[in-house]
């Protein structure tokens, strides 16, 4: 069984930085890390691995220092990696971005199962999983919990609802994304570590998986970012000084003032 997870490199959310010409992130020397929804797609697809064989590879769109993302997935026990880089694919929209990864999927070729984590802690969006599900004709589940079945043909799985969660069956090859209650991610072996630590990750381009630069990054993105700016405060504020009985006395008589107690 063929399996390709599709992982993202994210900002550290402590170290999130904006470019105030383009108003896109900044991700080149900034401390970043496997989106943490993606490890469990990954742990999903070794586990699938392991009860049916075959290959696991893991694919990122992002700048050259997303192959140390790769790097960790192989370390996790990922057979093969790719690295989508091209200067044309920066600033993409999650359009954009479902395009370059659909692009590379087809150059990967054979795949049985697409895994995605269910969103990107940077953009929460949630739409790169089925974006790029129907860019690549293929059936998509959205928020499985747990598989229950998976042969060459078809799928049977849980999806996770507000109450309960579905039983669900589809048609294989697709594209599924997952929760966090589907399992609980592996931690690095010692011979994963070393295949990564010697492990050099070549880069595609938009040329060589045949993506036209002008659906690629900013100029392929129908969504684009205007303005960032704070919220205005909303209301007066005050600040209460003093022992904290006198505190919780002085909020419980504005509140009776204001007619809210």
């Amino acid at each position: 069984m063929n399996i390709i997870v599709l992982v993202k490199q994210v900002p550290d959310t402590s170290e999130v930085k904006i470019n105030r010409e383009t108003n896109t992130l900044i991700r080149d020397g900034v401390p970043s890390i496997i989106n943490p929804y993606d490890r469990y797609a990954i742990e999903e697809a070794l586990r699938l691995r392991e009860q049916h064989g075959g290959k696991v590879t893991a694919v990122t769109m992002g700048p050259p220092q997303a192959a140390d993302a790769l790097k960790e997935a192989v370390s996790l026990g990922v057979d093969d990696v790719v690295l989508l880089s091209d200067r044309a694919f920066a600033g993409a929209d999650t359009w954009a971005t479902s395009y370059v990864l659909a692009k590379g999927i087809k150059k990967i070729g054979d795949f049985d199962l697409v895994i995605a984590g269910k969103q990107a802690i940077d953009g929460d969006t949630a739409q790169v999983g089925p974006e790029t599900a129907d860019m690549l004709g293929i059936p998509f589940v959205a928020y499985i919990r747990k598989i229950e079945h998976v042969d060459g043909k078809k799928m049977v799985a849980e999806r996770l609802m507000d109450e309960g969660y579905d039983v669900v069956e589809t048609s294989l090859p697709a594209l599924i994304t997952v929760v966090k209650e589907i399992n609980q991610p592996r931690l690095p072996s010692l011979k994963g570590k070393m295949k990564a630590k010697g492990l050099k990750v070549a880069s595609l381009t938009a040329k060589d998986i045949g993506a036209e630069e002008n659906q690629c990054g900013l100029k392929g993105s129908p969504t684009k970012v205007v303005r960032i700016f704070p919220p205005a405060p909303r209301g007066q504020r005050e600040m209460l000084k003093g022992p904290i009985e006198e505190q919780v006395g002085a909020v419980a008589r504005k509140l009776k003032e204001q007619s809210l107690i």
